[in-house]
């Protein structure tokens, strides 16, 4: 149980108050013995030296993120301390801090397999929690069109502006997340806080521009799971197990939106709109409770950084830092703004491979959003459907989502799997076959779809179209997110962001329109056009799987020491 507090909201507020007995470290039990040799004579090593402990105890591979220990460390010190008072001037007296061994529990790399499903299953239920809260709000777009005497487009601006919010907010929350002061649970647990107390003013909302403002606004504090939960399960698995943990979090983050009318649908209709967001605040105060007692931290920048400040106050000994720490201290309030700030953006707009996977992937999240505006035209005006069982049709995307993990699951291990290096490693292009195969998905689907729906075919039919769509988008949401952050593991955080950033752009604008083509050229040829335009992106993934690799070389920011 223990082990399962360490590191949580809740441990860091019982050390708060009562100091390190409670839940204590290893470390402030019985400092090891490798420390104690470590920190007894204050061996001096220039920038250079610690650089060259760093390069020998922490290579970004699997295997040797593991191994650095103090005992190594203290030894690549013995052996690199300068001699000379030109090191001495410098001041650059540092032992450095990592992993006390190979089998470190406080490695997340090392954690037990259960206690990493229980950090699975909480980041993913925060992904559904904010996902959800979309979705959730077009159940009462009728009724906040009849309260405030504003048209439906005008209604639909609701759920434009929360994705709008979640599109924006990992701009800033992510490059947060990967400063090693901070670290990645303090960002969800404090801005999943705020999402909770903004819902009250959401629900009383007494005039349409309060309403406008405070669904941006939960949207812009609830975004930071949704592009930094990809880094998070980076933290936990290795690149070669990566893939099972991004598609468990791609099928919350599909379910979400597809669960949203069904569960708003009955508030709504029962007890009118206000109620779609009480229901988001309930998820989301169960949420946070959960995540307070429970969700431990998971970026070892920031573990290592707190063992570090632990440890010189038990020893005394100012010198002792983690990498992190010394990466930091050379680095300006300039620096820090552009890794926050400008970092995101240059990535996205600089960078050809993210540009193109992120506008893809964004068209796949607008065709979602477009998509589930044709449902109450399709189910309540061809198949007469009541309103409150409009949730039902979306039933068949959240059976694809399940449906489709068994056999990728089989296809990761067996195909897949044999392709990683004895390093573990895995070049990106090597995962797009399966984008390949969602990218034919997608347009199928449109046609299969736009066709079926008529009077004389049975609604199960366009219901069973739909659950091959959430199947092409959990294809290529996995080889997207996994392809950036295997190919841009430094910045996979600001990344995802800037993924999340486009979809959710893509996301926002369409749904405003796609009332009015639907029922200006009807549902055959509107799902015909959308099918059009998903078929124009096929190409992509074929040529990424063929010319990536060359275009990934030529940048300087991507990863290039693939074999």
């Amino acid at each position: 149980m223990a082990a399962l507090l360490h590191d949580t909201l809740f441990a860091y507020s019982l050390r708060l108050a009562f100091a390190p007995r409670f839940l204590s470290h290893p470390d402030e039990i019985d400092l090891p013995m490798a420390w104690q040799s470590a920190i007894h004579e204050k061996q001096l090593m220039p920038d250079s030296a610690v650089t060259s402990v760093h390069t020998a105890v922490h290579q970004d591979t699997p295997a040797s993120r593991s191994t650095a220990s103090i005992a190594s460390a203290e030894t690549a010190v013995n052996a690199t301390a300068p001699q000379n008072p030109d090191a001495l001037e410098k001041g650059s007296d540092t032992l450095l801090v990592g992993w006390y061994g190979p089998t470190d529990e406080d490695n997340p790399l090392n954690w037990s397999r259960n206690k990493k499903l229980w950090v699975m299953f909480q980041t993913c239920l925060l992904t559904f929690t904010v996902y959800i809260g979309s979705s959730i709000y077009t159940a009462g777009i009728p009724g906040v069109s009849e309260e405030f005497h504003v048209s439906q487009v005008a209604s639909t601006v609701g759920l434009t502006l929360f994705v709008a919010g979640y599109g924006l907010g990992p701009m800033i929350w992510s490059p947060l997340s990967e400063l090693p002061q901070i670290g990645r649970m303090p960002i969800y647990i404090f801005t999943l806080a705020l999402f909770v107390i903004l819902q009250v003013p959401t629900a009383l909302a007494t005039n349409y521009g309060m309403l406008m403002a405070f669904r941006f606004l939960t949207g812009f504090v609830g975004s930071p799971i949704l592009a930094t939960g990809g880094a998070t399960i980076a933290d936990l698995y290795v690149p070669k197990k990566r893939a099972y943990g991004i598609t468990l979090w791609g099928v919350f983050a599909t379910a979400a939106p597809a669960m949203g009318p069904l569960v708003g649908g009955f508030a709504a209709h029962a007890k009118g709109w206000r109620w779609t967001i009480w229901e988001l605040m309930w998820l989301s105060s169960f949420t946070l409770v959960l995540l307070f007692f429970f969700y431990p931290e998971t970026s070892a920048a920031n573990i290592l950084y707190r063992r570090a400040a632990r440890l010189r106050k038990i020893t005394e000994n100012p010198h002792l830092k983690s990498q992190s720490e010394i990466d930091v201290e050379n680095m300006t309030a300039r620096d820090v703004a552009v890794d926050v700030l400008v970092r995101p953006f240059a990535l996205n707009f600089q960078e050809p491979i993210v540009l193109v996977l992120n506008v893809y992937i964004g068209l796949i999240y607008a065709l979602l959003y477009i998509w589930f505006e044709s449902f109450p035209i399709v189910f309540i005006g061809i198949y007469h459907f009541k309103p409150q069982l409009l949730g039902l049709a979306f039933i068949g995307v959240l059976v694809g989502a399940f449906l489709v993990m068994p056999p990728f699951f089989a296809y990761l291990y067996y195909y897949q799997e044999p392709k990683y290096t004895a390093d573990g490693e895995l070049r990106p292009e090597e995962r797009m076959p399966v984008a390949i195969v969602g990218s034919l998905l997608v347009p199928i689907v449109m046609f299969w779809f736009g066709w079926t729906s008529r009077e004389g075919i049975h609604w199960i039919v366009p219901i069973i179209g739909s659950g091959l769509f959430s199947i092409a988008a959990l294809l290529l949401f996995n080889t997207v997110l996994n392809y950036l952050a295997d190919a841009y593991p430094k910045y996979a955080a600001s990344v995802l962001a800037g993924n999340d950033l486009i979809r959710s752009m893509f996301g926002a604008a369409f749904p405003l329109f796609a009332g009015a083509m639907y029922r200006n050229l009807g549902v055959n040829w509107a799902s015909t056009l959308l099918g059009l335009l998903a078929c124009a992106f096929v190409p992509i993934p074929i040529f990424l799987y063929k010319y990536g690799e060359k275009i990934r070389m030529s940048s300087k920011r991507a990863r290039h020491d693939y074999d």
